[in-house]
């Protein structure tokens, strides 16, 4: 990690790899704005951000909910994939691949992320739209929530969770079967690797209905938690346990131990 924080230092791409991450938690928090410091964003003059900075993103309309969990998605996975940029950083460094690469690599694992935010914005308003969300992105049915929870926590053990995972775990292995010498090879392998990125984290990233949409500890724990499940060390002690702890919630949701 110290290697890193120094090459990024030295290295532009990632000053504004980590800059574009910590840009998106900043529109996360202007995002989730308490509604009598709204009157605050009047000085920027624009009725935009009015808009951008309404507590309730899912009653607002589908573009400023697409664009909260964009945001979302820019802010919580990005961190996720920094051992994949940081391989395919020491390939482009020993000559093996090009620094235009890096951000071909990324826009490919960001245009995954893009689409699966577009769902994910579209369900956000329609449970909104049915009651089923509170103005704050957070269910409002016990029977959500549970599902919510225990089909995270059953994913958690699922044979397709640990293909991905596995394959998240080993950046250099995962280059090494992939690479071809050609050209946009480097987006087609983020686009890979977007979408084993995605097989891990769908369903922890739905339980944002759960936490709340706009609730940015809940984010800042999730995040955490799927950073975590990558690193070889930590993972056998986060997916499963995580599993059997989200399925007892959901359990306890639904069975009214929990309300």
């Amino acid at each position: 990690m110290l290697a890193l924080a120094r090459k990024s230092l030295r290295d532009w791409h990632w000053l504004v790899f980590f800059a574009a991450i910590l840009a998106a938690w900043a529109g996360l928090y202007a995002m989730q704005l308490p509604a009598d410091l709204l009157d605050g964003a009047q000085i920027y003059g624009a009725e935009f951000w009015a808009t951008l900075c309404r507590v309730e993103p899912g009653l607002a309309g589908y573009p400023t909910a697409f664009l909260m969990w964009a945001l979302m998605a820019a802010a919580m996975m990005a961190p996720t994939f920094v051992p994949a940029l940081a391989t395919f950083d020491d390939l482009a460094g020993a000559g093996a691949a090009s620094r235009r690469g890096f951000a071909e690599l990324l826009g490919g694992y960001g245009a995954i992320w893009l689409g699966f935010s577009l769902l994910a914005a579209l369900a956000q308003v329609l449970l909104a739209q049915s009651a089923m969300l509170s103005p704050l992105g957070q269910s409002a049915s016990p029977w959500l929530t549970a599902g919510l929870l225990i089909a995270a926590g059953a994913y958690q053990f699922s044979a397709l969770k640990d293909a991905c995972l596995t394959q998240c775990m080993a950046p250099f292995s995962f280059f090494m079967r992939h690479w071809r010498d050609t050209r946009w090879n480097a987006a087609k392998l983020g686009l890979r690797l977007g979408t084993l990125c995605l097989g891990c984290c769908w369903a922890l990233m739905l339980l944002g209905f759960v936490g709340g949409t706009m609730n940015l500890a809940w984010m800042g724990a999730a995040t955490v938690l799927m950073v975590l499940e990558k690193l070889p060390q930590a993972s056998r002690f986060i997916v499963r346990p995580l599993g059997v702890v989200l399925i007892f919630a959901g359990l306890a949701v639904a069975t009214g131990t929990v309300i």
